[in-house]
Order: structure tokens, then C-alpha cells, then sequence
């Protein structure tokens, strides 16, 4: 020995291995000591806390959408498929039964292998207990020496894990914090994300799948590599089959089966309902913000797990969305085709407008550039994604030509409500939130048009008017209002001076100057608080115009007062969120319907105009609900179209569900070329039409469908009874005396 020790080689050799070894056991005892960071004890360890998605649920309880940092849905074992395991295990580490969190036999197999003899097949040293470690506490830069830092720190903690949990305890961890692709962790999360199913249904081809993506989650991930992911797949079977978790013969079929996946994103831009999400998500920050936790701290939107009930019914919602896209694929085709080549979206006036309203433009002037600098770097063109109905496309344009391609777009609101109770049950907030983010259901507010007629009716009803009661269609000048003349559109009889309507032939055929005499005979005061009542909270203009429509409401507003027509006159306020749970199903909130108890106006009202109302689909304004969309339900409705065919509205009221949607630009100088284009029959109604065909088709929906209006009073029968039309006679049309000029009634 003293021979070999004098050769100064061995000597030399024997200084490094012990400085070495010496060198490995500091930093080891450094980070025991927390020379790198404090280490989490036992009994942080125990009570481990990770960061859980909040989940949205619909009305039945299906999953509509997360809110997240990390996509991740937790599981418990008893909801994990052995064959998840199994697949798990054979691929990452076969003796994750054996060993106590450090494997020793796999590091001296990887260094003997992969260090001295070269060989890459050798596999990893990893266990899954360490990958659990470094899922729950991640690594830090240390600039020198950090994988071997992070190395021991992931040792330490693997071997307390091992100490404190059960294998099965682990594994449930591990499942429930592995990063799958497009930053989905969790085991639930990413089998709902790319089969669109729970965990526990997943099966042997899609469940070896999602283990085989651990390797390299952007390599293998399914969604854009599906040709990997299948090859990747095969080698779990493979593993499978060596330790005995599979037979030759089985893995032989699962080999040969075409993987298939059904991808669903819970992405906050896209999938099912996302403008719902969003205006949920507002309303939720509010309201945790007045919930506190058993411990007195905060609940987190993105953390805790909590589950939120929605009243949204996620089938209906997916045929509102599709009936959408369907009409207005085509409504914008014919609107684009009826400018032509002088479309007011390439005009220089609309452009240069437009411009001074981006965010871009006004930072730029901020900072003090000049307008040509401004527009130059507005001009700057670059590779974009831009929406188009046919298929989203990407293109090499500049800001000011992005802008010119999203002018021409028509956008939309719609919401679904029963009415009994004001539950959301649809709620389509624009065309694509991708690209439009601004919601027309809860932030807009339009010009309402015709639609606001018959709150002028029911107050002239409720003020003792009989529907019988008869008008002119002549035009009337209202000298103190700018000798304001209303006229009439549409039908040529529509402007017969010497033809009267009673109130059902008018209010369904929307004549515009009968509504405003009826309101002048009302007054405006007593058609304002009638609105206030119906719930409509905007201050509402004094002026004869109120009466078509000039009042720009926000569209949930409008449906909550509608609702009052077939829920004992009153009116409801449009709600989301039913309760909110924690993540151990407790109720940290519940919401219950506002309704008011006291009835915006008499039975014999609603009656009357729910009559009225009928007859506006049967043989008025919407009557291509029957003639082409061959609707047969018990509806009401009310069209809407706005001053220049910039807004289009339809009012749909079946006895247990109310819809209303609207249709136009976002660029209020922009309207419907033409009235038979923009007119809110042509332009929102289809949308309901449509929605109303999907919804007949689907059994589930038969108690919307096929309930009826209540059967109004012989009174209110007995009062409609009466011809709907009558003509001045001879005599009168000769002497008598139309009033061509007249005040507006100020005050009742």
C-alpha cells in the first residue's frame, strides 16, 4: 500500500476523489442546512397546498370553464384508473414501489451507463417522488452549480415525502401536478382538455398518450404533433408489456388503434360561452372580495379550488352560438356585397376617425410625435391573425390596415333568460372574443328603436287606454320640438293620413306615428316611470322621440323588463352565479332571483299586450317567424330598427324563456346600407328564429318549447275585439280638420 501510495498519480487520484466526494458532501450538507433556501420540514410537507383552478360549472353541473395560473383540476386515488398507473410507472419508474424516494440502483445504473460507457438508452435517475418534488416547489437559478443544488434540495425533500405520505398518497400528488402540454397540470385537467372526458374514463390508448407526453410536453404534444404522440404511445405500451403490465397480444391491438383526440380548451379567449366567463369572473372578483376563509384570509380566484354554479345551460348556449355564426356568416356577406366598392369602412373620413381612437395612436401622440411620424408606424406591416367568418387567416398588414379589415364587421349581442326568475340560460356577447373583446351584453348600450314601444303602450293601457282605441296614421309636425315630423316606414298604407289603427294593428305593425301620439296622449312622464317600474334604470330622454327608441339601453336591462310580460308583470334582474363552493363542497355563497314583489303594471295589462305582442309575430313586423321559419311555438315578439339602420333588434317572449338580440356595427357611424338589409326582422331576428328551429329539435328543451301563454281574461278578449283598421268617412275627409301642427303633452 505505502508502495502505491508513493506513485504520485494514485496520490494525486486519491486527493481528487476525496476533495470530490468532500466537495459533493458540503454542498449536500449546505443544502440540508438551508444554505440555499430553507427546505420544507415534515411539517410543511404534511399539509401541502397547491394552487387549484376554479372551476365554472353550468346549470347541470357540466364543465364550462376554469380560472387559473396553472390549469390544474385535482383528483383523489380512488378516481385514478389503475391503467393510468400502471402506464405511469412502467414509463417513469419501475421501482417506484422499492425504493424511498431516491433510487439508488437506477443512479449507479445511469452513471455506469451514461457516464463511463456512453450509453444513452441507459433512461433517467429521476423518481417520481422527485419529479413530485420538483413539481410542488419548482427549481431556482443559482448561477453556479444549480442542477446539482436543485438535485440535492429535490433528495431531501423526496426522501421527508416518503417519510410523511403513502405510495398511493404520491402518486395522487404526482397526478394531480405533472405538467402536461398547453399548460395544463393535473392529470383531470389535461384528460378533459384533449378527450374531453374525466380521468376515470380515459382508456389505455388515451391515457398511455398523456403519460407518454411527460417526456417532452411540447414535442409530444398531442394537439400539434398527433403523429409523435401516437409513436410516444406505443412506447408506453411497450414498457407496459416488459414489466408485465400488458400481454403481447394486447399491446399488439392497442398498438394498432388510431388515437383520436377531442380537444376542448378551456382558454379564457376561446371555447364554449367566453364572454359569459368573463362577466362572471368580474362579478366574482367583487364578490370574494366581501368572503373570507374559515382562517380570516382572502379567497383567490386562481388558487383555491372553489367551484362556482352558474345558471347558464350549456347545450342552449351552444345552440345560440352556432345559430349565430350561421346567420351572421351570411348577414355579413350581404352587407359587404350591398356597399360594393364605396363601403364607408374605406372611406377616409370613417378611417381617419377611427385611427385617432387607437390605443397605439394616442400613445404615440403622448410621447409627443408628429402626425405623419404617427401614421408611418402605423403603417408598419407585420405578420397578423385576422377573424374572418370563413376561416381565420394570417397576414402581412400593417396597425391601419388591421383596422380598415375589422371596421366592416357587423357584431351582436343575445341573451337568454327565464323569465320566472331572471337565470342567464344563453349569453353570446359579440362574434369571436378572440378578436372582439367588448361585450354586448353587459357593457353596450344602443339606441333601442322600436322596441321600446310597447313600454308606451303598457303605460297608456295602465293609464286607462282601451287597445280599441283608434289613431291616424297621418304625420303630425310637433312645433316645440323643431317642428319634429315622424313618419312612417314600410307599407304605403302605412302612410295614408285618412287610415286609423286601434292599438294592436299598430303596435304590430310598428308605426311610427301612432306611437308617438300615443305617447303624447300618455305623456312622456307617466312612459318614463312606466320603463322605471319594468326595470329599465337609464334616464330616459324628454323628448317625443323616447317613443322610437332614441334611448340607448344596455341589452340585459332590456330583457330583465320584458320578462315582466310572462312573469305576473314583473320584471327580473338577469343573474349568473347561483352559489359558489369551496373545494370541499361547502357554500360560501348563494344567490337567489331579484324579483320584485310589486307588479310593474295590472294583469289586464299584460294580458293586453301580450296579445298584442302575439299578433306582431302572427301577422305584423315578425310574422317570417311562421311564414319561413315555420315556427309553430306560442311566441311574442317585438322588431327593432334604429334611426339609419344603424341597430337591429328582436325581441323573442315564449312563456319560459325570454331572448332578445341586436345586430351592428361597432363604429357608430357605420350602419345597414338599406333598411331591408339592416331592419331588425332581417337583421337580429333570424338569430332567434334559428336558435328557436335547435332548439325544437331537441326533446330536452320540450318544457320551453311546447309550453303555452296563459289564456287571458274574458275581458281583455271581449276589449280586442274590434276591427283593426277603420277609415274616415266621406264627410270627415272633406270638412274635417287634420291637426298637421300641435305641442307635445308636457305634463300629466
Amino acid at each position: 500500500m505505502k508502495v502505491l501510495l508513493k506513485r504520485k498519480w494514485i496520490k494525486w487520484a486519491i486527493i481528487v476523489g476525496v476533495s470530490v466526494v468532500g466537495f459533493f458532501a458540503l454542498i449536500y450538507v449546505s443544502v440540508f442546512l438551508g444554505v440555499f433556501g430553507k427546505l420544507p420540514t415534515k411539517e410543511d410537507l404534511s399539509s401541502i397546498k397547491q394552487a387549484e383552478a376554479t372551476q365554472l360549472l353550468d346549470k347541470n353541473g357540466k364543465l364550462i370553464g376554469k380560472y387559473y395560473i396553472y390549469d390544474r383540476q385535482p383528483l383523489e386515488f380512488n378516481q385514478i384508473p389503475k391503467h393510468i398507473i400502471d402506464a405511469l410507472v412502467a414509463t417513469e419508474d419501475v421501482r417506484f414501489y422499492e425504493h424511498d424516494g431516491v433510487d439508488n440502483v437506477s443512479l449507479l445504473r445511469v452513471f455506469v451507463k451514461s457516464i463511463i460507457l456512453r450509453d444513452r438508452s441507459s433512461g433517467g435517475g429521476s423518481t417520481i417522488t422527485l419529479q413530485l418534488a420538483k413539481n410542488l416547489f419548482g427549481r431556482k437559478d443559482y448561477a453556479v452549480f444549480s442542477m446539482l443544488i436543485n438535485k440535492f434540495k429535490e433528495s431531501i425533500i423526496a426522501k421527508r415525502i416518503e417519510d410523511i405520505y403513502s405510495k398511493n398518497d404520491i402518486l395522487t400528488m404526482y397526478f394531480n401536478t405533472v405538467p402536461f402540454p398547453d399548460n395544463t397540470y393535473g392529470i383531470e385537467s389535461a384528460s378533459r382538455k384533449f378527450f374531453n372526458k374525466p380521468a376515470i374514463d380515459l382508456n389505455y390508448s388515451e391515457a398511455a398518450a398523456l403519460i407518454g407526453t411527460l417526456k417532452a410536453t411540447s414535442y409530444y404534444n398531442p394537439r400539434l404533433h398527433i403523429d409523435r404522440t401516437q409513436s410516444r404511445r406505443n412506447v408506453v405500451f411497450q414498457q407496459m408489456e416488459k414489466y408485465d403490465y400488458l400481454t403481447e397480444a394486447e399491446v399488439d391491438s392497442l398498438r394498432a388503434q388510431q388515437l383520436v383526440l377531442n380537444y376542448k380548451s378551456f382558454n379564457h379567449d376561446v371555447g364554449l360561452a367566453p364572454y359569459f366567463r368573463e362577466t362572471v369572473k368580474k362579478e366574482l372578483t367583487t364578490i370574494l372580495e366581501t368572503l373570507k376563509k374559515p382562517d380570516g384570509e382572502p379567497y383567490d380566484l386562481y388558487r383555491d379550488g372553489l367551484v362556482v354554479h352558474t345558471t347558464l345551460d350549456s347545450t342552449m348556449q351552444a345552440l345560440a352560438e352556432a345559430s349565430m355564426k350561421e346567420h351572421l356568416t351570411s348577414l355579413q356577406r350581404v352587407h359587404e356585397q350591398s356597399y360594393g366598392k364605396y363601403a364607408p369602412w374605406n372611406t377616409k373620413k370613417v378611417v381617419d376617425a377611427a385611427i385617432k381612437t387607437l390605443p397605439a395612436y394616442k400613445m404615440y401622440k403622448a410621447n409627443g410625435l408628429t402626425e405623419k411620424q404617427i401614421l408611418d408606424s402605423l403603417s408598419i406591416k407585420r405578420k397578423t391573425e385576422l377573424f374572418e367568418w370563413t376561416g381565420d387567416t394570417i397576414k402581412n398588414v400593417s396597425t391601419i390596415d388591421s383596422l380598415k379589415h375589422y371596421l366592416k364587421f357587423l357584431n351582436t349581442g343575445m341573451l337568454s333568460v327565464e323569465p320566472q326568475t331572471g337565470a342567464i340560460r344563453a349569453y353570446v356577447g359579440g362574434i369571436d372574443y378572440r378578436f372582439f373583446k367588448y361585450d354586448h351584453v353587459s357593457q353596450s348600450e344602443r339606441q333601442v328603436g322600436s322596441t321600446f314601444k310597447p313600454f308606451v303602450y303598457t303605460a297608456a293601457i295602465e293609464d286607462g287606454m282601451k287597445p280599441c282605441t283608434y289613431f291616424s296614421l297621418s304625420a303630425v309636425t310637433y312645433t316645440d320640438f323643431d317642428d319634429w315630423t315622424p313618419t312612417n316606414a314600410g307599407a304605403e298604407d302605412t302612410n295614408d293620413e285618412y287610415l286609423n289603427y286601434n292599438l294592436e294593428t299598430a303596435l304590430s305593425q310598428s308605426v311610427n306615428t301612432i306611437a308617438v301620439k300615443v305617447l303624447n296622449k300618455v305623456g312622456i312622464e307617466k312612459v318614463v316611470e312606466q320603463a322605471a317600474k319594468m326595470g329599465i334604470q337609464k334616464e330616459l330622454p324628454q323628448e317625443p322621440s323616447l317613443a322610437l327608441g332614441v334611448a340607448e339601453i344596455n341589452l340585459k336591462e332590456l330583457t330583465g323588463a320584458y320578462a315582466s310580460y310572462v312573469n305576473e308583470s314583473k320584471p327580473v334582474k338577469p343573474y349568473a352565479i347561483s352559489k359558489i363552493t369551496d373545494k370541499n363542497g361547502h357554500v360560501i355563497a348563494e344567490f337567489k332571483p331579484e324579483i320584485t314583489e310589486e307588479q310593474a303594471y295590472s294583469d289586464y295589462t299584460r294580458e293586453v299586450m301580450l296579445q298584442i305582442m302575439q299578433s306582431t309575430v302572427n301577422s305584423g313586423t315578425a310574422t317570417r317567424l311562421r311564414s319561413y321559419y315555420n315556427l309553430k311555438n306560442d311566441i311574442a315578439g317585438k322588431t327593432g330598427t334604429t334611426q339609419n339602420n344603424k341597430d337591429g333588434w328582436f325581441v323573442g317572449i315564449t312563456p319560459k324563456l325570454v331572448t332578445v338580440t341586436w345586430v351592428g356595427n361597432d363604429n357608430h357611424s357605420i350602419g345597414f346600407k338599406t333598411t331591408g338589409i339592416g331592419q331588425g326582422a332581417n337583421s337580429a331576428l333570424p338569430i332567434f328564429a334559428k336558435f328557436y328551429q335547435k332548439l325544437n329539435a331537441d326533446a330536452q328543451f320540450n318544457t320551453i318549447t311546447k309550453s303555452k301563454f296563459e289564456t287571458p281574461s274574458d275581458a281583455v278578449l271581449q276589449d280586442l275585439d274590434c276591427e283593426p283598421e277603420k277609415r274616415d268617412g266621406f264627410l270627415k275627409r272633406l270638412f274635417g280638420n287634420k291637426k298637421k301642427e300641435r305641442k307635445f303633452k308636457r305634463n300629466n
